[in-house]
């Protein structure tokens, strides 16, 4: 078992550095991506204007929504509990609406149908690499359901890494676009064809982005979660092992100490 755990960890790492790489790669883009939308938004959007720009609508939330992001497999640790536990409490007590749940990952999925929960949509099978087309169609489900109404606020629900062993589940939304407070720092840049037709096309792959990106965190989370918990079951076997082996040595050494008293026992009586 020892051995079978051992393995599991080495792949576990391997994929994990792998799953690094790709987060701190993406995780500047989504940064100035973010400010350039702060620019934007703050430049050219003002009450009047939400009619043309949808996804920075600011409405009462009556209905809302969680994309839930959890690992297809086990062996994790306490990851997709945390998460799990995380969207629960949103869904049961902060939002204080009624929520639909976009399940992305089949830990998420089975608690959602577990719990009776609505559930809009489900994807699992999206791999350790996923690619930003893999992603488009979880968004896709968010974006068609803010605009036509059916809900008013898209929140995702994912594990932030933050360092091989320590994973944050955090709740993040990502519809309706907030405008930050401060205004970006792009404002000397000319946009073509105009800063309203940019703001347009970038709104809907900026949601994308988010997803994409709390996906890769959440990879590279599952992963280091998994091979923390296959080093500590390694250690436990080893741990047992020992136990097992003194446990036999002290049975064995009883059992030869029997025989020697039996033995010397049969020679004091053929003695007299």
């Amino acid at each position: 078992m020892s051995q079978i755990t051992r393995a599991m960890e080495m792949v576990s790492a391997a994929k994990m550095r792998r799953a690094q790489q790709r987060v701190f790669a993406s995780r500047p883009y989504s940064e100035r991506l973010q400010a350039v939308i702060a620019d934007l938004s703050a430049l050219n959007v003002d009450p009047e204007q939400t009619a043309a720009f949808p996804l920075l609508e600011q409405r009462e939330v009556k209905r809302a929504a969680v994309i839930l992001i959890t690992p297809d497999r086990g062996l994790t640790g306490a990851l997709s509990t945390n998460i799990i536990r995380r969207a629960s409490r949103y869904i049961v007590g902060e939002a204080g609406v009624p929520v639909e749940v976009i399940a992305t990952g089949k830990k998420g999925r089975d608690f959602v149908v577990r719990t009776r929960q609505e559930m809009a949509a489900e994807f699992t099978g999206l791999g350790d690499a996923p690619s930003l087309d893999d992603v488009r169609p979880i968004a896709d489900v968010a974006l068609q359901d803010f605009i036509a109404g059916k809900v008013d606020a898209v929140y995702v629900v994912f594990a932030r890494f933050v360092n091989t062993l320590n994973q944050v589940p955090e709740i993040r939304q990502i519809l309706p676009i907030e405008k930050p407070e401060e205004v970006g720092t792009y404002t000397d840049y000319i946009f073509e064809p105009s800063p309203a037709a940019v703001l347009q096309a970038l709104l809907p792959r900026y949601v994308e982005i988010q997803v994409y990106q709390a996906l890769l965190e959440s990879i590279a989370s599952e992963h280091s979660a998994r091979m923390v918990a296959m080093r500590n079951a390694s250690e436990n076997a080893k741990d047992l092992v020992a136990d097992l082996t003194l446990a036999g040595n002290k049975a064995r050494q009883a059992q030869i100490t029997r025989e020697v008293a039996e033995i010397s026992a049969g020679a004091n009586a053929l003695g007299g």
